[in-house]
């Protein structure tokens, strides 16, 4: 990165990073294809408001070049803060540690593939310097499969439903907001994987604003089996009594199917002389245990969360901190 040089404005006359009025958190796991990419294109369109601003990149545990690389930016650019996990903890726990340190009055959290231009921040920024606590990254002309898009949106129909606030994309990891409505759910952030939601149900103001989408370059470390996970935690996490609502449902298919099996049994037999019985009931038998199943999957996201309160084990460990 012999190209890169110290800006003038990167440090304060004293030899300081100047107070930050924006600060830019960037999440990244194996993300050294395109890391300085993102660097170059978010310090353009931070420098372009005329704010001091910081960008605070969380390693998440690569195991590439990316912490290599964030060191030569630190170098290079005061206003570039580092924060490397020991291991791979997840997006969501680096987006904690991002925002925890983040100094600036508005925080812009952004992922590092490029799917989001970095040319949107501004816009984001304006958003929320225009009066809304939140400013929500809206996905328009989406680049992803329907394997993607369509659990996306079964996923922002519920979020929608538990939180009451009409926005069209809890997905979309590029937002905006003021640092005084993340403060009050910061302790929940990370265990919980939508902030935006989190924040929003909070009693945040929000305004929607569209931005570009582009494709990943590669591909897309959320298999099907992950997104059925993340429903699971969708519930669990927003939904105050799913087994009261699941014991519900429970009762009325079971006596749904039991009405319907003995008035059919009754018909049967009378018309024909002949009940098939064994086969009505293994299908109510069937049922039952589809339901207990979905049950016990919901009942296991509940254990896993009392598990690591009890054990009090750490969010994530940091490695190396750089700014």
């Amino acid at each position: 990165m012999s190209d890169t040089e110290i800006r003038p404005d990167a440090v304060a006359e004293d030899g300081a990073a100047p107070t930050p009025d924006v600060s830019l958190v960037v999440a990244l796991y194996n993300e050294e294809a395109t890391l300085e990419e993102v660097y170059r294109g978010s310090v353009e369109a931070l420098e372009s408001t005329g704010r001091p601003f910081e960008l605070i990149f969380v390693d998440d545990g690569s195991r590439d070049g990316s912490w290599a690389l964030l060191e030569r930016l630190r170098v290079a650019d005061g206003r570039v803060r580092a924060v490397r996990f020991k291991r791979n903890f997840g997006q969501h726990p680096a987006m904690h540690a991002g925002l925890s340190r983040a100094r600036g009055d508005v925080v812009v959290t952004m992922d590092a593939d490029l799917q989001n231009a970095p040319e949107d921040l501004p816009r984001l920024i304006a958003a929320v310097e225009a009066g809304s606590e939140v400013a929500s990254g809206r996905r328009t002309g989406r680049e992803d499969t329907w394997g993607r898009t369509l659990p996306s949106r079964l996923i922002n129909r519920m979020l929608r439903g538990f939180t009451k606030v009409e926005i069209s994309d809890f997905g979309c990891a590029f937002n905006a907001y003021r640092r005084s409505a993340i403060q009050p759910v910061l302790g929940s952030i990370g265990k919980q994987k939508f902030t935006k939601a989190l924040v929003l149900s909070a009693g945040a103001s929000v305004t929607e604003v569209e931005l570009a989408h582009r494709a990943r370059r590669d591909a897309s470390r959320y298999s099907p089996f992950r997104l059925v996970r993340l429903a699971l935690h969708v519930l669990a996490g927003f939904w105050p009594q799913p087994i009261q609502w699941a014991g519900v449902l429970i009762g009325i298919t079971a006596c749904t199917l039991a009405v319907t099996a003995a008035v059919w049994s009754t018909v049967t037999w009378a018309v024909r002389g002949n009940f098939p019985g064994l086969l009505y009931l293994a299908a109510l038998v069937l049922g039952v245990l589809g339901i207990q199943g979905f049950i016990m999957a919901l009942v296991g996201e509940y254990l896993g969360r009392i598990q690591r309160d009890v054990e009090g084990r750490p969010l994530y460990t940091v490695e190396r901190e750089l700014g």
